[in-house]
């Protein structure tokens, strides 16, 4: 019983980052604002570590298979070729960063610095990428993918932060 609780959160997990995805502010960069590391923060902090990777390793499988679920309505393998693929890659490893430290660290301020793990290794990964996939130095990268993004990401950490304190105790049983 608690296996089949733990696969209905991680899939509602992944199901809240592809509508968090579609929640996007347009910028002039090639990153869009939007609210998908909140269900990323959210599903490490909420479900622990193996099952808030799952979740976003299910977010990244429904995209390559071509669902719509990425930002912008987009689909496909492509997507994680795409300048920005990096970043997809980083949910995976972040929700894993943030479930393991959130697990050690109840309390607010340690959940929010877990979060802050989380967010500079998807950051890592994605402004990797970003380089890579367009010839970028890192000074540029920075100016279009980090610097913009960083008040706006300080206050998803703080209400994800908070929202994950309330959502544990609904889904306390899935730590694992």
């Amino acid at each position: 019983m608690m296996r089949i609780r733990s696969l209905t959160a991680a899939a509602l997990f992944a199901a809240l980052t592809a509508v968090f995805s579609q929640i996007a502010i347009p910028t002039p960069w090639m990153v869009p604002v939007n609210l998908a590391i909140c269900s990323v923060f959210l599903a490490g902090a909420v479900l622990g570590a193996r099952w808030g990777m799952a979740s976003q390793l299910v977010y990244l499988a429904l995209g390559v298979c071509g669902l719509p679920v990425f930002s912008g309505f987009r689909g496909g393998a492509q997507a994680l070729l795409s300048p920005t693929g990096g970043y997809l890659t980083g949910y995976v490893l972040a929700a894993l960063v943030v479930g393991i430290l959130a697990n050690r660290w109840h309390f607010c301020g340690g959940r929010m610095l877990a979060m802050l793990c989380g967010l500079v290794l998807c950051y890592g990964l994605g402004t990797a990428w970003f380089m890579v996939s367009t010839a970028s130095t890192l000074s540029h990268a920075l100016t279009l993918c980090v610097l913009p993004f960083l008040p706006g990401d300080a206050l998803k950490i703080a209400v994800s932060a908070v929202l994950a304190k309330r959502l544990t105790g609904i889904f306390q049983p899935q730590h694992t």
